[in-house]
């Protein structure tokens, strides 16, 4: 079998159906069905499923899927080594982002590994907090933005500054938080992210420490929907100070004075990946943005 047959294979397995999946590999389709076709006959066993409705592994061919998919990813590696012998930085990672690209540097972050590395490839896929880090863990990303606790051996971090957190309210609700206290707080609508992330335990911690439970939530799943959300009269929520006080100064929200959070921001990748060129060269483009320090030994990270 050929690496372009199992390349074939997965990503027909992601997309779908062949049609994305062509236009994906740059194949014509009837190209990319004759590859399964012969992938299926010379490991003979049907890897899909074909409906009207697209393609799926069958379950001999997700059991495949896996083993495939780890080939593909030594043959990612060897070439990697390969430039690495050579000097060169090439190859693809999946970066996973937060918040506001503002606030993560993130054009700076792109337009060095850009003008550095030309054949270092960035693919971003936008997660909530917990999320990214699992998949950092998990290793279906390579590296991400990330706050809150490092709960893992396995990631590694480099922490780029401290975050602080606000209890923000509608602006129009600053004569009922002005003098309440938690039990009264806690009696408000609270605008709140899912379980899986930071922000969700940071409330949660917060809540905790006081003995309160909020009685009404409202979920939203980005800080970005949350502000605006606060801002709309819907509810209460913690907010990154830095957007509270640009809300508070457009008269959008107030700002609760009796609780300040504070976290990490850190950028998160697989402790064993600490020496992997790829990673190590985008380690020293994300310092370099954030003008904090590189570690002295491989996975022990800590801001300048």
């Amino acid at each position: 079998m050929e690496l372009y047959q199992l390349r074939a294979f997965a990503a027909v397995a992601d997309a779908g159906q062949l049609t994305r999946a062509a236009e994906r590999l740059h194949v014509s389709q009837p190209a990319l069905s004759a590859q399964i076709k012969a992938l299926e006959e010379e490991l003979d066993v049907r890897l899909f499923e074909r409906t009207p409705n697209g393609m799926h592994p069958t379950r001999a061919g997700r059991e495949l899927l896996a083993h495939a998919e780890r080939v593909l990813a030594a043959a990612d590696a060897l070439r990697r080594a390969a430039r690495a012998v050579q000097g060169e930085v090439a190859g693809r990672l999946r970066i996973g982002t937060l918040s506001d690209p503002q606030f993560l540097h993130l054009g700076d972050v792109l337009g060095k590994a850009v003008e550095r590395y030309p054949l270092l490839e960035l693919e971003l896929h936008h997660e909530i907090t917990g999320a990214a880090f699992e998949a950092v863990r998990d290793g279906n990303l390579d590296a991400s933005f990330y706050y809150g606790d490092m709960s893992s051996p396995q990631v590694a971090g480099l922490a780029l500054r401290e975050v602080i957190y606000r209890v923000a309210a509608p602006a129009e609700w600053q004569a009922r938080i002005d003098g309440a206290g938690w039990d009264e707080l806690a009696a408000l609508p609270w605008i709140v992210t899912p379980q899986i992330s930071t922000h969700h335990h940071l409330l949660q911690g917060l809540f905790g420490e006081h003995g309160v439970e909020p009685g009404k939530f409202i979920e939203a799943d980005t800080e970005a929907v949350i502000s605006n959300l606060v801002a709309s009269g819907l509810g209460v929520s913690l907010m990154r100070e830095d957007l509270a006080r640009e809300r508070q100064r457009a008269g959008e929200v107030c700002i609760w004075a009796k609780a300040r959070v504070r976290t990490t921001l850190w950028f998160i990748y697989r402790a064993e990946r600490a020496a992997d060129p790829l990673i190590a060269a985008l380690l020293q483009v994300v310092a370099e943005s954030w003008q904090v320090a590189l570690p002295a030994v491989p996975g022990q990270v800590q801001a300048a």
